[in-house]
C-alpha cells in the first residue's frame, strides 16, 4: 500500500511485537502508528471472567513497556471498540484477522464506519481457509487429514519486531486502570510477552525433549503452560513453531499447536459451532444440579476428576489430561450438557477462547470431531495409569494425602471416606456406562 501519514494498529489477540504482522505492516506504511487496545465493555460484561481480565491486564502492562523501547506507547480506552476507533480521527487501520462472530462483526463495523482496514495473518500458524479438503468442502472436519496438509504447508517469515516508531506529535491519551478484574485464582500465571518468551526458552531447553513421551504424566506435568500466551497472542503460534518442530519432541508437541490451528479453520467455517452440535447425536441432557454442583467443587468421589477441577479452580488452569477425564465424565457419566462444561471452564481458565474450548468440549462429549463419538474415559483406570503414583491426586485432594500409591485412585475400597471426609462415588461407573449407551443407541 502507498505511505499514509498515520495509521492505527488496533491490537486484539496479538499482545506482542514479535512476529506481529499486523504491527509489522503499520510500521511499513506509516509515518506515525497509534498502539490501541480498546476494553470493550460489551465483551468484558458477557466474557470478562476474573483469570482472563488479569492476564489480559498484565499482557497490555507488558506490551506497553515493550513499545516505549522502541519509542512508541499503548493508548488503552474504555468503550466499543469501533466508536473508540473513529473517535480518534485516523482513517487507517490495521489488526490480525480471527474467527470469531464478534470479531468479524468488529471488523465489518470498522469497514461500515468508512475505515481503512487492513488485516493480516497471525492469531494461527496456517490461516484459516488456506488448506481445504479435495472433496470440495470449504474446511476439514476430521484432524488427522488436516494435520497431513498442515505440516506439509509452506509457512510465512518470522517477523522481527519494529526497532522503532513514532507515535503523532502530542500522544494520544488512554489509561488502563478503572477495570474491575474480581477474584482469581491464587495460582493464575502472570501475563505478558516477556513472561511467555522466557517459558519458551525454559520449555525448549528443559521440556521439550521428553514432551512425547511424558506429556501424558499428570504429576510431573511435562507440558509448556503456554496456552494462556497463545490464547491471547503473547507469542507467535508460528515462532513456537518455528523454534521446536525440528527438535527433539518437536513433532508431538507441534501436533498440539495443529490442533488450535484445525479448531480455528472449524469455527471459521462454521461459527455456529459455538452453541451448537457439529455432529447432531440428539443427545436428551439430564437436568442434575446436585451433581453438576458436585463436579464444579470436585466432589464426585472419583480422585482423578475431582483433582482436575480443583486444580482448574486454583490455577486458572488444567492438565490436558485432566481435562479429557473431567469433560468426559460430566458428558458421558452424569449425561450433562456440553454447553454446561464449556460455560465453567470459560469462568475460571485463562486461556479459554471459543474455537479451542468449544471445539474440545465437542470433541469429549462426541458431538464434536471425535471419529469415536461414544467413548467414554474410566477416570479409574485414567488415574492408574497417567497418575499411577497418585501424586497428582494426592497434590489437590488433602482428604487422600495418607493413602499410599495407586490405591488412592479407589478410595472406597479402603473404607476411609467418612474418616477422611472425602464423598463416596455420585455415579457407579458401570451403571453410567450402560446410562449413557442406551440413550446414545436411543436417539440414533
Amino acid at each position: 500500500m502507498a505511505s499514509v501519514r498515520v495509521g492505527i494498529v488496533l491490537f486484539t489477540r496479538d499482545l506482542r511485537v514479535h512476529d506481529n504482522p499486523a504491527l509489522h505492516a503499520a510500521c511499513e506504511a506509516c509515518e506515525e502508528v497509534v498502539p490501541l487496545f480498546v476494553l470493550d465493555d460489551e465483551v468484558l460484561a458477557r466474557f470478562g471472567a476474573p483469570n482472563r481480565v488479569a492476564f489480559l491486564l498484565d499482557s497490555l502492562g507488558d506490551l506497553d513497556r515493550s513499545l516505549r523501547e522502541r519509542g512508541g506507547a499503548l493508548v488503552v480506552r474504555h468503550g466499543d471498540v469501533v466508536g473508540e476507533v473513529v473517535r480518534l480521527g485516523v482513517p487507517t487501520v490495521f489488526l490480525a484477522e480471527d474467527v470469531s462472530a464478534y470479531a468479524r462483526r468488529r471488523e465489518q463495523r470498522l469497514r461500515d464506519a468508512g475505515l481503512d482496514v487492513h488485516v493480516s495473518p497471525g492469531v494461527t500458524v496456517v490461516p484459516p481457509g488456506a488448506l481445504t479438503p479435495s472433496s470440495g468442502v470449504d474446511f476439514f472436519s476430521v484432524f488427522t487429514p488436516y494435520w497431513n496438509r498442515w505440516r506439509a504447508e509452506g509457512r510465512r517469515s518470522v517477523l522481527d519486531p519494529p526497532a522503532a516508531f513514532r507515535l503523532p506529535d502530542g500522544g494520544v491519551d488512554g489509561e488502563v486502570c478503572g477495570t474491575d478484574v474480581g477474584t482469581t485464582s491464587p495460582g493464575l500465571l502472570r501475563g505478558g510477552e516477556t513472561e511467555a518468551r522466557r517459558r519458551v526458552a525454559a520449555w525448549i531447553s528443559g521440556g521439550l525433549g521428553a514432551y512425547g513421551s511424558g506429556r501424558d504424566d499428570l504429576a510431573d506435568d511435562s507440558t509448556s503452560r503456554l496456552s494462556a500466551y497463545l490464547r491471547f497472542g503473547c507469542i507467535s503460534p508460528l515462532e513456537v513453531v518455528e523454534q521446536t518442530i525440528s527438535r527433539p519432541g518437536g513433532e508431538a508437541f507441534v501436533r498440539q499447536l495443529c490442533w488450535r490451528d484445525f479448531h480455528y479453520q472449524l469455527f471459521a467455517a462454521r461459527p455456529e459451532l459455538a452453541r451448537e452440535d457439529m455432529r447432531a447425536r440428539r443427545d436428551r441432557w439430564r437436568d442434575d444440579d446436585e451433581a453438576l454442583e458436585a463436579w464444579k467443587e470436585g466432589r464426585t468421589g472419583y480422585p482423578l476428576v475431582d483433582a482436575g477441577m480443583r486444580q482448574l479452580r486454583a490455577e486458572g488452569f488444567m492438565h490436558n489430561r485432566a481435562r479429557l477425564v473431567t469433560a468426559s465424565f460430566l458428558t458421558k457419566h452424569l449425561y450433562i450438557d456440553w454447553r454446561t462444561g464449556a460455560e465453567h471452564y470459560a469462568s475460571l481458565l485463562a486461556d479459554a477462547d471459543i474455537p479451542n474450548n468449544v471445539g474440545n468440549w465437542q470433541w469429549v462429549a462426541g458431538t464434536g470431531a471425535d471419529t469415536r463419538p461414544n467413548r467414554m474415559f474410566n477416570p479409574t483406570r485414567q488415574g492408574e495409569r497417567y497418575d499411577p503414583a497418585g501424586d497428582y491426586v494426592r497434590r489437590w485432594i488433602p482428604e487422600l494425602a495418607d493413602v499410599d500409591g495407586a490405591a488412592i485412585h479407589e478410595p472406597w475400597r479402603l473404607g476411609l471416606l467418612g474418616a477422611a471426609d472425602y464423598p463416596a462415588p455420585i455415579v457407579d461407573h458401570d451403571a453410567a456406562v450402560a446410562r449413557f449407551r442406551a440413550a446414545r443407541s436411543s436417539s440414533d
